[in-house]
């Protein structure tokens, strides 16, 4: 009969051996649960439009025509619309006849011209003891004045192709552009009303980019940075998943809440997400970067 010693030892050998060669195998498992990626949570978020403009006139008075109605899409610089301008138009046409009239100028440089040829024949008659001093003096004078009126007739018409740009600029003030790409969202007033300091008279939407506000818990701070990517999941009938950028991370916290605010930078070039919907965000979450300074003590020059 085996004496249980010689039984216990070659199985203690064998439990060793799988030991040993199982261990690259824990190894290998534990390298790939730290390298696998974080996990990705699911946040609620609002996607809104870039901006909401109050479209307003610098100028007070009654509204001529609007030009673009609720929903409509607009772009930089398009007109939408004006105030009454005919007294606009006539200051400016006034101006332009104004800025035309170049006859001043033209009588006196031709007085001038003939000034200078009198003054010349004077001083050769003088010379010649036909014409006094006083005479040449006088003449002098003349195509002095002469001189002083032609700058002074160009002034006057530079003043007066000022008095152009003047006028178109005030023109410009009573006709409404639009300051953005965009949809119309509201129009408060129509033609025919009264529009005062303090009244808009259309509502804007800039669609391209659209905006994503995300409130995440502090838990997850120092995970999300400015440009990383996020899928965002608009809710139904839109559905559909979408790429966004972080552009802004809160550096102040809400202690209230427990949360910080995150915004994200939606593409919609062609204007097929509608803004003020709810969505669902997927974060690319990263790890937290800790800064661990060692302070290593410096030895005395006295030891």
């Amino acid at each position: 009969m085996r004496n249980s010693a010689d039984v216990i030892r070659p199985l203690a050998t064998a439990i060793s051996l799988a030991a040993i060669f199982s261990a690259p195998s824990l190894l290998d498992r534990a390298h790939a649960q730290a390298s696998a990626p974080l996990a990705r949570p699911q946040f609620d978020c609002v996607i809104e439009p870039q901006k909401i403009v109050k479209l307003a006139s610098p100028v007070v008075g009654i509204i001529a025509r609007i030009d673009v109605d609720r929903g409509d899409i607009v772009t930089t610089g398009q007109v939408l619309g004006k105030l009454e301008d005919g007294v606009e138009e006539a200051n400016l046409a006034l101006a332009r006849a104004r800025a035309r009239n170049e006859y001043s100028i033209k009588a006196t440089e031709a007085r001038l011209e003939f000034l200078r040829s009198k003054h010349g024949r004077t001083g050769q008659l003088m010379a010649k003891s036909f014409a006094s001093q006083a005479t040449a003096e006088e003449h002098q004078s003349d195509a002095r004045v002469a001189e002083e009126q032609l700058k002074e007739a160009t002034l006057n018409l530079e003043l007066a192709r000022l008095d152009v740009w003047r006028s178109e600029e005030l023109l410009k003030q009573r006709k409404l552009y639009s300051p953005i790409d965009g949809v119309v969202v509201e129009r408060l007033l129509v033609p025919g009303e009264y529009r005062n300091e303090q009244t808009p008279i259309l509502t804007l939407a800039e669609m391209n980019p659209l905006r994503v506000e995300v409130f995440i818990p502090t838990a997850y701070y120092g995970q999300i940075h400015v440009g990383s990517t996020a899928k965002v999941m608009p809710e139904e009938p839109i559905a559909g998943q979408h790429v966004a950028v972080v552009t802004v991370v809160d550096r102040v916290l809400d202690a209230a809440s427990g949360t910080f605010g995150v915004r994200l930078k939606l593409p919609n070039p062609d204007l097929r997400l509608p803004g003020g919907i709810r969505c669902h965000i997927e974060f690319q979450l990263q790890p937290v970067k800790a800064e661990v300074s060692a302070a290593v003590p410096k030895q005395s020059t006295l030891d």
